[in-house]
């Protein structure tokens, strides 16, 4: 069965409303800025990226992330006329965040802060009596306390009660993620638990008002691959919609491992959709909403700016790569490749299997083309004073693989993202291969050096998101201009180069 993700990519804790025939959804972004992109569909299968939520740098500050710190599991909804997104910010101080606009596409309020709410995952709701009411996992002094409900004011952050508990889960640790929905006349909660590894599942139980008391359904989890051989696993963290026409269908996040034992997923958590049908007032998972065949061919930074998919660690990147009369120039931030603070601006690897090539001028700087994870995971190609290095970043280890001495400044690179060798019983096997080089004179591919996929990994890595390809600068100014990535989940089908 066709199982691919109708999101590719670093798009996790998907969140979904409907208005009329047309569908948006948000997902987490971390320590990346912009926050929370925004996509529009009208089928479920085929979505387009429209815009940021928190794209005003005002509303969103992650400048303190760490890796995978920042902005986590938001909740998009529509209600009286607005589109409502609350979401936690791990690092400025003031917790969750409510924001809301008329016009998804337009401009989004200034966030109402609620920072008296010690958990996140938070969900919006509204009562039979217009109250909003606030469902999240919460953590106190000893742990995790379960999935907790409090009422507050959208418009001033007020907090209108008490705590109160709502649902425990069905026993599987890390409880979150939770939504509530009416529907017939009964509330209906879901959420996720077992972690967002290998053990991830969607879980739901029902009440006859919004606190409860909750029954767990019969046939839980609705949703898990754990100790499955399917391709994709981790599979939890959803949101349930309903359609004009009354049938319900659901987006959940899942990875792609692959490799020998213990497999590796290096594109992070991608959204997934699947059918939804009602069987004695439960829902049941029916069959996957199955997108086109995914594959891209497409050039970058070929306009005056940049483009809605690119995104920056801890600061946003229009503030680091910024065009000029000659084209882009990438502004270095730290003199240390390994730093957290690296000027580093790129766009998510979307396919099992790409190649991205760009034109760097490091007459006035250093750096180049990367592959990222995170700071300390990252495979770089390199151009300082005339030569080209491909490095391997693997922890606090920074390792050359391999370099040439062109003897210019102004060079094209490529980094390709390739089939690993050896049968999925060797252990040596991972995910895929990194394969870095320039082009030269004569067009060809002169490969540097080369790296095993399971290095710029979530499993070695660790942490909540996925690859990035993209450029970087550590030392001065860096010219870039002709930017492309071709990908597909085929190796063999890989598209042609943009012309």
């Amino acid at each position: 069965m066709h199982r691919a993700p109708v999101v590719p990519g670093f798009h996790p804790d998907p969140s979904i409303c409907r208005v009329g025939d047309t569908y948006w959804m948000v997902c987490s972004t971390f320590e990346y800025a912009p926050g929370v992109p925004l996509f529009r569909s009208t089928d479920l299968r085929a979505w387009e990226k429209v815009g940021h939520v928190l794209a005003d740098p005002a509303h969103h500050d992650v400048t303190a992330a760490g890796p995978s710190g920042g902005i986590s599991a938001p909740t998009l909804r529509h209600h009286g006329g607005q589109f409502w997104m609350i979401t936690t910010n791990h690092v400025d101080g003031q917790g969750m965040l409510l924001t809301r606009a008329e016009d998804p596409l337009g401009t989004w309020t200034t966030p109402v802060r609620i920072p008296g709410l010690p958990g996140l995952d938070p969900d919006l709701a509204w009562d039979s009596d217009g109250t909003l009411l606030i469902t999240y996992p919460a953590f106190g002094a000893e742990g995790p306390l379960g999935i907790v409900q409090q009422a507050v004011d959208p418009l001033t952050g007020r907090i209108l009660t008490d705590m109160r508990p709502v649902w425990q889960g069905t026993g599987g640790k890390f409880p979150e993620g939770p939504h509530l929905y009416e529907v017939d006349g009964l509330w209906y909660l879901l959420i996720a638990e077992g972690g967002t590894e290998r053990g991830h599942a969607v879980t739901i139980a029902r009440g006859p008002s919004p606190a409860g008391p909750f029954e767990p359904c019969p046939w839980n989890p609705l949703l898990t691959h754990r100790g499955t051989d399917l391709p994709v696993q981790s599979t939890g963290h959803a949101d349930l919609i309903q359609r004009e026409d009354g049938s319900w269908a659901i987006v959940f996040h899942g990875v792609r491992p692959r490799g020998g034992s213990p497999e590796w997923h290096v594109l992070g958590r991608e959204t997934f959709a699947a059918e939804i049908e009602w069987v004695d007032g439960w829902p049941r998972l029916g069959e996957w909403l199955t997108p086109a065949v995914s594959s891209a061919s497409v050039a970058e930074l070929d306009d005056e700016v940049l483009p809605a998919s690119w995104i920056s660690p801890r600061v946003f990147p229009g503030e680091l790569l910024k065009r000029k009369s000659d084209g882009w120039s990438l502004t270095a931030l730290d003199a240390d490749p390994a730093s957290e603070n690296i000027a580093f601006v790129g766009r998510r690897q979307e396919h099992l299997f790409a190649s991205s090539r760009v034109t760097v001028d490091a007459a006035r700087g250093v750096g180049g083309l990367s592959v990222r994870l995170e700071a300390l995971h990252h495979f770089d190609l390199e151009v300082r004073d005339g030569a080209v290095r491909a490095i391997a970043q693997i922890g606090p280890a920074r390792t050359t693989l391999g370099e040439a001495r062109p003897g210019v400044d102004l060079v094209d690179l490529e980094i390709r993202l390739v089939r690993a060798e050896g049968d999925y019983t060797s252990s040596r096997r991972g995910p895929d291969i990194i394969v870095g080089g320039l082009i030269a004179e004569d067009g060809s591919f002169q490969e540097l050096g080369r790296l095993d996929g399971r290095y710029v990994s979530t499993e070695v890595a660790g942490g909540m998101t996925g690859r990035l390809i993209g450029v970087w600068c550590s030392e001065g100014v860096l010219g870039v201009s002709d930017f492309y990535y071709v990908g597909a989940d085929d190796p063999d089908r890989l598209p042609a180069w943009p012309s």
